[in-house]
């Protein structure tokens, strides 16, 4: 399929181009925290270079290395999200894609957790740590979120709506929604992932709740880290297939 995506932050247009070359320069400071030497500049190779090594240390070896980054970034979530008192700041990205419809990619995105096909969902960013499906159906999470200089630690229930405060744009049929919470149990802000048919692809409005008192740089920074994550698992759900490789 020859897809083309379309990245909009801010109402301006981002060439695919800009949006992989943000990638390549977070892929070169995973792997030196990751504690890989790249061996190339080449953006297949550095995307290869980042799934042997999570691969190798697997989720116990990342969560042990990341492990002091998790023990301050964790409580002062917890606190950012209690002194903002529910209130919200929201991180919006949109894609337009040039084919494909809606229901594919999300068919293709509950798949992937279903099966906890943890590969996938890696491969989506650089910044992603683990993204493993619990018993409980709930999504664990370890990124790095935009422009944070932490890994953060925390669950994302698809069940619960809650504690959402973005409204529902009723002119996009479909979503992916969920409250992320700390493994205490606060809820720290949520996704409203939003979707619709549009031409002869489909148009992706991604939404990120964080709490008021969040860093601007980390809302700039997710921004990218959106268009990141969904335009390389947009291009994982019709250019390859199946999640599990078929």
């Amino acid at each position: 399929m020859n897809l083309e995506i379309k990245t909009i932050i801010n109402g301006k247009e981002i060439p695919r181009a800009q949006v992989l070359a943000w990638e390549k320069k977070r892929a070169l400071v995973v792997l030196k925290k990751l504690g890989v030497k790249p061996v190339s500049d080449d953006l297949a190779i550095l995307r290869q270079q980042l799934d042997d090594r999570k691969q190798v240390l697997g989720n116990e070896g990342i969560l042990k290395l990341l492990r002091w980054e998790l023990a301050v970034s964790n409580p002062m979530a917890v606190l950012t999200a209690r002194l903002s008192f529910g209130f919200r700041r929201l991180c919006i990205t949109e894609l337009v894609t040039s084919q494909g419809t809606a229901e594919q990619f999300i068919a293709w995105f509950n798949e992937c957790a279903q099966i906890n096909n943890e590969r996938a969902m890696l491969a989506g960013t650089p910044d992603h740590y683990m993204i493993r499906t619990n018993a409980d159906g709930s999504q664990e999470v370890v990124e790095t979120n935009g422009g944070s200089p932490l890994a953060a630690h925390f669950l994302i229930d698809y069940e619960d709506l809650s504690s959402l405060r973005s409204p529902i744009d009723h002119t996009y049929p479909l979503q992916i929604a969920g409250v992320a919470r700390s493994a205490s149990g606060v809820a720290l802000g949520g996704v409203r992932h939003q979707f619709r048919n549009e031409g002869s692809g489909f148009r992706a409005r991604l939404l990120v709740e964080y709490p008021l008192l969040i860093l601007p740089q980390v809302l700039k920074g997710h921004q990218w880290h959106l268009a990141s994550e969904f335009g390389n698992w947009i291009e994982a759900a019709f250019n390859q297939g199946q999640p599990d490789g078929r």
